[in-house]
């Protein structure tokens, strides 16, 4: 095999991910794809169908999206009739957000396209080394937010 062009690169961890990333973000967008959705509006698809009444601001912060984006985020999925948003009586400034039936229904039919996506990508992974990365992958994220103000996000179950 050739030398690689990228082999100072291959030391990291970061860079592996990325990689790993790269293909799972499109082998994701692939599957969604039909469905009307992307990764990310599936994420927030999946926030507010689990999270009835949340609110938008909870929301960027959970999945670490920029507000503007999330809005607009938002706006393509309320188009779609897949959820709704309506302000929060109580506090009249913020809005809630809840799915729709045809919004759970979608929810339904992605969560089963993607679990699909994420066995396929795994396949010859042991259930073990499915948690074992999962494991490893949290610990990063983790050792990233030490020290920061901007720790992870947990959105209260209703």
């Amino acid at each position: 095999m050739p030398d690689r062009i990228d082999t100072a690169l291959r030391q990291f961890s970061g860079y592996h991910m990325k990689r790993a990333f790269n293909v799972i973000q499109a082998d994701l967008n692939a599957t969604l794809k039909p469905l009307g959705l992307r990764m990310t509006s599936y994420s927030v698809l999946s926030v507010i169908a689990s999270h009835a009444g949340v609110r938008q601001s909870q929301l960027a912060d959970a999945l670490s999206i920029e507000r503007p984006n999330v809005v607009q985020l938002i706006d393509e999925l309320e188009v779609a009739g897949w959820i709704s948003r309506n302000r929060d009586p109580s506090d009249r400034r913020a809005w809630v957000l809840t799915c729709t039936l045809a919004g759970r229904e979608k929810y339904r039919t992605a969560t089963a396209a993607v679990q699909d996506h994420d066995a396929r990508l795994t396949t010859g992974f042991s259930l073990a080394e499915r948690e074992a990365l999962i494991g490893l992958l949290q610990r990063i994220e983790a050792n990233g937010h030490k020290g920061e103000d901007d720790v992870p996000v947990t959105i209260p179950k209703p």
